[in-house]
């Protein structure tokens, strides 16, 4: 994203982490395709940006979350998932079955090699 580029609503979560810039920073390309999705259905309408941020905050928020802020992008997943099942576009069942297709597929991929959902050996 360029300087000139408006910043959408979903960039400036609560909690999301920055680089000193202040643009979003990811530690992994998974986490980076979680946001730019997001972003993608926000802009497309799929969601509003309240609707977003509940969400986003329930699963920030929730017990068993790490008090560091660690596995802020698995609670940014799991309320995606969420929101992608009650507006109906995929059930929780669905999207945790391609969770763990994701999963297997990383495991069977030899290092170096682009993970692929056709490298899970059960599909």
């Amino acid at each position: 994203m360029s300087q000139c580029e408006p910043l959408s609503p979903v960039s400036q979560s609560p909690g999301l982490p920055l680089s000193p810039e202040g643009a979003p920073a990811f530690a992994e390309p998974w986490q980076a395709q979680a946001f730019a999705l997001t972003v993608h259905l926000n802009e497309r309408g799929l969601f509003s940006w309240s609707e977003w941020a509940e969400n986003l905050s329930r699963e920030v928020h929730r017990p068993e979350r790490a008090e560091d802020g660690s596995d802020y992008f698995d609670a940014w997943v799991a309320a995606l998932s969420h929101l992608l099942a009650e507006k109906g576009v995929a059930d929780a069942e669905t999207v945790l079955a391609l969770q763990h297709s994701w999963q297997r597929a990383a495991e069977a991929t030899p290092h170096g090699q682009p993970i692929e959902l056709a490298n899970d050996p059960l599909r």
